[in-house]
């Protein structure tokens, strides 16, 4: 199998064509037990929340999950990381793609899923749609915090990548927000989560 990424928690294999397997990695600093125990723990939530959200959102299928490995195995999506295609596009292209972000985020965010690691390298541009990857920070929550801190890491990401139009396409990104049942009371949640940053700072 050929490594086809590698991060600080897994290995992600391309096994075939259409399929990929994401395998946690041991942490030596902790103690065999617990690791052992925390992988399989991850492993079995990343697989449920992308369950979970593939009822209401564009995410890789799940096909199969190994706790004894540590491993699940997703449909491979053959497109194109947006991190590297979102700037070559339109201006116009692109403020109608981040608004379809902002929709499913909504989506997620009204299932109670939180992804956790919300940024353009996590997001797959395939057949003029997007997709959502990696969800191995993701979590459930109820709390508005914790939506509203999802969306200001896009924001961040979309102005760290996106720069020359970050501002217009984190506008569309929560205008197709505003699309959730509860997108009012977790708006005014990030301008509170936005300004502590700039206090820190």
């Amino acid at each position: 199998m050929e490594i086809i990424a590698k991060g600080a928690e897994a290995i992600i294999f391309n096994k075939e064509s259409d399929l990929v397997i994401k395998r946690r990695i041991e942490k030596g600093y902790r103690i065999k037990q617990i690791d052992d125990k925390l992988r399989k723990l991850r492993t079995r939530q990343e697989a449920r929340l992308l369950e979970k959200a593939a009822t209401v959102a564009n995410v890789p299928k799940v096909i199969s999950v190994d706790e004894k490995t540590k491993e699940v195995t997703i449909e491979f999506l053959h497109g194109q990381k947006l991190s590297e295609t979102l700037n070559d596009l339109e201006k116009e292209k692109q403020e109608e793609i981040c608004k379809k972000i902002g929709e499913q985020i909504a989506k997620l965010h009204d299932k109670d899923i939180i992804h956790g690691d919300l940024t353009t390298s996590n997001m797959i541009l395939k057949d003029d749609k997007v997709f959502f990857i990696d969800f191995g920070l993701g979590f459930h929550s109820k709390r508005e915090e914790d939506k509203a801190v999802d969306l200001h890491l896009i924001k961040q990401a979309l102005e760290a990548k996106h720069f020359q139009n970050s501002e217009m396409l984190f506008f569309k990104l929560l205008e197709g927000y505003q699309t959730s049942e509860n997108a009012d009371p977790i708006l005014h949640q990030l301008v509170k989560v936005e300004a502590r940053g700039r206090y820190k700072h």
